[in-house]
């Protein structure tokens, strides 16, 4: 069922547009804008930038500035006086006024000290060597390396600067750097590929150096690469030799310049784990779940030693 305004709309169905808006005039086009900016601001169906013509009259000053922005307010914010605050029909302010706390000065009144006759005239006429004696006895030479202490000293010796003082520091003692190691890896290398028998310990100890033969050494009982340059990878090529390796039982591949990581770490763990040989393992773990794990390692691989070692005792 048809509503009636919907028939009497039916006559607008075929209207040429263009052709109305043709034969109007420029005020006509400019009245007719006006009402439709007017008809609907708030219809959701339009872009915000058209449901309402722009009635700013200024120009555009530039893109927009946040910080300048903020400045701005600021500083109007800061310029606008407060609004005063009246009590209705007396015209008094309310509250009180501010008036800030001022802090007493606390003056110091100086003691006065009166000693024995006898011991004011030991005291003028002591030298300096002796008063300093004294102040150590008494617990105070601390005082003798204060600054303030000096130029009051100085101002009381009529400026002559502050007197010596008798408590010597200790001499610095200087430290120097651990001597280069001599070990000649190239040698210890060659010894290695060759199973020397001679060749029990070698210690590459603060010196670049990588153990690439240690999958087809055999004799070889102890490993030190402590304090070097070793980097992960380093580490994960030595773990992966460890792996074929049954000679070494104390390896230390501790105190390294750069951090080996998580995934290193568990290399190691899983390493130890396999190889049943190593008794000993120096290096500081960062992480729990593989320090428990190779603690539990280790702790194992010396069991099997201490048992074949009783077994080896009864027989």
């Amino acid at each position: 069922m048809a509503l009636p305004f919907q028939k009497e709309l039916e006559k607008y169905k075929n209207i040429d547009e263009d052709e109305l808006l043709g034969k109007l005039s420029a005020e006509e086009l400019k009245q007719l804008e006006n009402v439709l900016d007017d008809l609907d601001p708030e219809s959701a169906t339009l872009p915000a930038g058209l449901r309402q013509k722009d009635q700013t009259q200024k120009a555009a000053t530039g893109p927009f500035d946040r910080e300048h922005l903020l400045t701005y307010l600021e500083k109007e914010a800061l310029e606008q006086k407060d609004r005063e605050d009246f009590v209705p029909f007396t015209g008094e302010k309310k509250g009180r006024v501010f008036i800030p706390k001022e802090k007493p000065v606390e003056t110091r009144q100086e003691e006065k000290v009166t000693l024995d006759p006898e011991l004011e005239e030991a005291l003028a006429s002591a030298s300096d060597t002796e008063l300093y004696d004294l102040a150590a006895v008494l617990g105070v030479h601390n005082l003798l390396n204060n600054p303030q202490f000096d130029e009051e000293t100085a101002d009381g010796r009529g400026g002559k600067g502050p007197v010596r003082n008798v408590v010597k520091g200790e001499k610095v003692k200087p430290v120097f750097e651990e001597p280069p190691n001599p070990t000649n890896v190239e040698v210890s290398l060659q010894q290695m590929k060759a199973n020397d028998p001679g060749l029990q310990e070698v210690n590459l100890n603060n010196i670049k150096a990588f153990a690439d033969m240690l999958k087809v050494n055999k004799t070889l009982k102890s490993l030190n690469i402590e304090s070097n340059f070793i980097t992960g990878s380093g580490i994960l090529a030595l773990v992966e030799a460890l792996r074929e390796n049954d000679s070494l039982t104390e390896i230390k591949i501790d105190n390294q310049r750069q951090q080996l990581g998580t995934a290193v770490e568990m290399e190691i763990a899983q390493m130890l784990e396999e190889n049943s040989r190593i008794l000993k393992f120096g290096y500081q773990f960062t992480k729990q779940g593989p320090r428990t794990r190779v603690a539990a390692a280790i702790t194992k691989n010396n069991d099997l030693v201490r048992k074949k070692r009783v077994e080896g005792d009864r027989r």
